[in-house]
């Protein structure tokens, strides 16, 4: 039943309640404890996304939401053929996760409804799996012609010109193909970032861990854990050390089809606030490497575990305002890895393939430097075995005279 890379579905733990409010001011109060923890307002006075495209790669997004209308580009459906004809998506979790991402209110100045953390940017719907209660899910989940649609969407996103993936969606194991498809987006400077899973309330497996999840617990992509209402670990968030950073994933109010509002937990719902996050970042700094806007996020974390890291929420819960912050410190820096040298994440580590490691630059003051220091350790070395020889000697010279 189950295809090679395992069941392919959305990381959300619950989804709660499906009513529009009443006032919509009941959603933007809702939202309150994360635009806190996050410190949007304060982000917002340096960036709100605009310029930027994120593509959310998920169930499909509704681009008539109200909360969404007009930032929405709907791309490739990649999980066609699964449903039967004539059945449409429901497009709910892609929808939910894309108003975290995006979401502008509406009403008399967007105060009503859905605030995303970057509410400026665009959103490109690529739609890559199918939700539980979808006629087609089975068949998704065991049709060789599904199996790398992760993948096929990462480079279809990357070409359409996204600078930031969200992937709030898990499956047990990797393939190939999706670590050469995150090489490419990485190679082109954009930013993944993915759902670290709701198996942590669940047994250890054989690692002592929770379950590693993909495709967040590919390297370079920034996997996400869950925060409760007290910035902890929720509990069913996975915890391993593919975790790099959390934000808030219980009650959390979002945007579903046709106008209506729910609230959940999970992990998707936190990688779409880091996304957004990102967008911000992307937005203020559009050439930052993606190696650098993680630094930017992870380095500016706050309520961060004891000794910097543990498992459960990696470095910390990511905070908007101090990650631009702390991107403005990095901007005028570099960091990439290029060439032929550079580790294709397709291949296995040390196949041997790249050769020896080419030295290219050389600190000839430090080399200088800890020359002399060794000459020195090596001559006072000497100097010490031969004060014992000389002290060696004049013992036995000592003692064959008291023998005499």
């Amino acid at each position: 039943m189950l295809r090679r890379g395992g069941v392919l579905a959305v990381a959300a733990a619950a989804l709660l309640g499906a009513a529009a409010p009443a006032l919509a001011d009941d959603v933007r109060g809702g939202q309150q404890p994360v635009i806190s923890t996050l410190d949007l307002p304060k982000a917002w006075r340096e960036s709100k996304g605009a310029g930027v495209t994120v593509a959310v790669l998920d169930s499909g997004v509704d681009p008539h939401h109200r909360d969404l209308a007009g930032s929405v580009t709907v791309g490739r459906d990649f999980t066609e053929g699964a449903n039967p004809p004539g059945v449409p998506p429901s497009r709910l979790h892609g929808t939910y996760m894309a108003s975290l991402i995006a979401g502008h209110g509406h009403g008399p100045g967007g105060e009503r409804g859905v605030i995303g953390v970057a509410p400026e940017a665009k959103l490109l719907s690529v739609r890559v799996i199918l939700e539980d209660e979808e006629p087609g899910f089975r068949e998704f989940n065991s049709a060789e012609q599904f199996e790398d649609v992760v993948a096929r969407g990462i480079r279809y996103a990357v070409d359409q010109g996204a600078e930031v993936i969200n992937m709030s969606i898990s499956k047990e194991l990797a393939t190939r193909e999706e670590r050469a498809a995150i090489r490419y987006a990485i190679s082109r400077n954009v930013v993944l970032v993915a759902a670290a899973g709701n198996d942590g309330d669940g047994k250890p497996d054989a690692s002592g861990f929770a379950p590693y999840s993909y495709p967040a617990a590919f390297p370079g992509v920034v996997s996400v854990g869950a925060t409760d209402r007290r910035l902890r670990r929720a509990t069913f968030s996975n915890w391993n050390s593919s975790v790099v950073l959390a934000a808030p994933g219980v009650d959390i109010m979002g945007a579903g089809p046709g106008d209506e509002y729910w609230v959940g937990r999970g992990t998707s719902q936190a990688t779409a606030l880091v996304s957004g996050v990102a967008a911000l970042i992307k937005a203020k700094y559009p050439d930052m490497s993606p190696s650098l806007v993680v630094q930017a996020l992870t380095a500016s974390a706050t309520d961060r575990p004891p000794g910097g890291y543990d498992t459960g929420t990696g470095f910390g819960v990511v905070n908007a305002a101090k990650a631009l912050a702390e991107a403005g410190k990095l901007a005028p820096h570099t960091q990439t890895a290029e060439g032929a040298q550079a580790q294709d994440p397709a291949q296995r580590v040390g196949g041997g393939s790249a050769g020896p490691v080419k030295v290219i630059t050389r600190d000839h003051g430090r080399v200088t430097t800890y020359g002399v220091v060794a000459l020195v350790a090596a001559v006072g070395a000497l100097a010490s075995l031969g004060f014992i020889f000389a002290l060696v000697r004049r013992l036995r010279r000592a003692q064959d005279g008291q023998d005499a």
